[in-house]
């Protein structure tokens, strides 16, 4: 969950960074991947800067580039600016047979097959997803170390059917941001606290700040994060990519570490919107073990048969006035990206506002802290004899004991307030249930649709990071995550500007299954601005 969840949910106060452990070193230690050149940021130049699935795809095609090259020099990148250099510290872990498997994949394209886009692709997935590998998976918690996971979380086991190589796991907020309402975006016990990679004293938002910083900084090629209310959206808008939010049913939960039953999903952050809709098509889809997907489409859409310039021409796009407002620098952006959005043939609607906005922050609340406390206890037992804290009450009892490492800089209190909620047939849970979604769906998101004849919904995603306070903690000043994230419907950031070199993004708010046209929509956007900078790793604002 992001600090805007957070802020909305309760009042957040200052938060810190502890000593920061060292990053896990990787499986290769070689200096590959980079030219004599440098970058301009005092880094070597990384030659495969900024590359997407599509242009790594034609070099691997024309036999100019193996998987087994393009993951070493993956490898010497996170080497070179996550472990040293900058020190970015945002994945954990590499993954030890990464190139085993990259020369898998090399060997299956010489003879012959190719299973996809993704095929010999390096992909970094947040630390909350399941690895059935020698990685560990444990929600940036030393309370889960030692103990991994013995199968694939079904996002993970469909990327690896695609053919993608799994590089490594990712730093995160801590329970993806979902123990304390004073907890800093990034700073987790087992990885320390990750910095933004534009501005290296800024914050990364969260809770999937690893991976919005390691594909921001061309640590792979494309990355999964999570959501439940921010996740996706804040550290992909903060840190200049592309965050799509999915339909929640449209990506198997399943091996995911939850907090809620009701808003969680996986989605992809990538560099393009290209590349989040080849890596939405490989995730995508029904799974028996999360029965929220039996609601997905049968045949999943072709989301790159979207990706067209003049998407926009003749779209009905609103313009969630009561969205903005949070902030000057994100509004000078948006009205500009609206001129953009009517330029390229978009029928704005001005202002078409969310009427119930505000009006089930609450009620999320108590529905989060009712499904964290009986999704977390579920998965931990299907961990099985791997992990030794089987509850909620066992991992309160861990960060006590272990509080110098865990909670060096802020407590535990939504765990506990979690812990005193009952079963989910309380009344208070169903009511609160009930509420979230007549005021987000019924009288929110479908209501002012229905009303304006939409397409899609637009707003600033957030404002600019704000910088990293080891004594105060975050200051999160707004975004536009939770009425998409409440109603449980899809919402795509995309870069529209920058500000003093921190980006800014754009959000693109559909109804349920809308994917294909949100993807659209941000392509042809997308196309018109090219708004996306590669960071330079700057100390502080210029």
């Amino acid at each position: 969950m992001t600090a805007a969840g957070l802020t909305t949910l309760a009042a957040v106060a200052g938060v810190g960074c502890a000593g920061d452990p060292a990053p896990v070193q990787g499986a290769s230690g070689k200096a590959a991947g980079t030219s004599g050149a440098a970058s301009g940021d005092g880094q070597p130049a990384f030659v495969h800067n900024e590359a997407t699935i599509a242009s790594l795809q034609e070099q691997m095609q024309r036999g100019s580039l193996t998987s087994t090259a393009l993951t070493e020099a993956y490898l010497a990148r996170i080497a070179a600016v996550d472990a040293a250099g900058p020190t970015l510290r945002s994945v954990l872990e590499t993954n030890p047979d990464a190139l085993t498997i990259a020369a898998e994949r090399d060997a299956e394209r010489k003879a012959g097959k190719v299973r996809g886009p993704l095929h010999g692709i390096p992909v970094l997935v947040k630390d909350n997803l399941d690895t059935g590998d020698r990685m560990q998976t444990t929600a940036g918690s030393l309370a889960l170390v030692g103990t991994p996971a013995t199968r694939d979380a079904h996002v993970v086991a469909k990327l690896r059917e695609a053919g993608a190589v799994i590089i490594g796991k990712t730093n995160l907020s801590e329970w993806a941001n979902f123990r304390s309402t004073r907890s800093s975006s990034g700073w987790s016990g087992r990885g320390g606290q990750t910095k933004h990679p534009y501005v290296l004293d800024r914050n990364p938002c969260g809770s999937s700040s690893g991976t919005g910083t390691a594909i921001a900084a061309n640590l792979a090629t494309v990355g999964i994060g999570t959501e439940t209310d921010g996740s996706i959206i804040c550290p992909s808008s903060i840190c200049g990519l592309v965050g799509l939010k999915p339909t929640v049913g449209l990506v198997s939960r399943a091996g995911i570490i939850p907090i809620s039953a009701t808003q969680d999903t996986a989605g992809p952050m990538t560099r393009s919107v290209s590349d989040a809709a080849a890596l939405l098509q490989a995730i995508a889809g029904r799974d028996e073990q999360d029965p929220s997907t039996s609601a997905a489409p049968a045949a999943t859409p072709d989301y790159a048969a979207a990706l067209v310039k003049g998407a926009l021409k003749g779209a009905r796009i609103g313009v969630g006035r009561n969205l903005a407002g949070f902030n000057p620098a994100a509004d000078a952006a948006f009205n500009k990206a609206i001129d953009t959005l009517r330029a390229a043939g978009a029928v704005i609607v001005d202002p078409a506002n969310v009427p119930t906005v505000g009006k089930y922050d609450d009620a999320e609340f108590q529905v989060l802290l009712y499904e964290f406390k009986d999704g977390l206890n579920r998965y931990l037992a299907s961990r099985g004899e791997t992990v030794s804290h089987k509850t909620l009450a066992a991992l309160i009892a861990y960060n006590r004991e272990h509080a110098d490492t865990e909670m060096p800089w802020f407590a535990q209190e939504i765990f506990e307030q979690a812990e005193a909620k009952g079963p989910l047939t309380d009344a208070a849970y169903r009511n609160a249930l009930e509420l979230c979604r007549r005021a987000s769906r019924e009288q929110g998101l479908d209501a002012l649709f229905r009303e304006h004849q939409l397409d899609a919904l637009v707003a600033p995603s957030n404002a600019p990071s704000w910088v990293t306070d080891h004594v105060n903690g975050d200051k999160y000043s707004g975004g536009n995550s939770s009425v998409a994230a409440v109603a449980g419907y899809p919402s795509l950031t995309v870069p529209m500007a920058y500000v003093h070199g921190l980006p800014l993004g754009i959000s693109f708010i559909g109804l349920a299954w809308s994917e294909a046209k949100l993807l659209g929509y941000g392509y042809d956007f997308e196309q018109q601005v090219m708004a996306r900078q590669a960071p330079k790793f700057l100390r502080t604002v210029e």
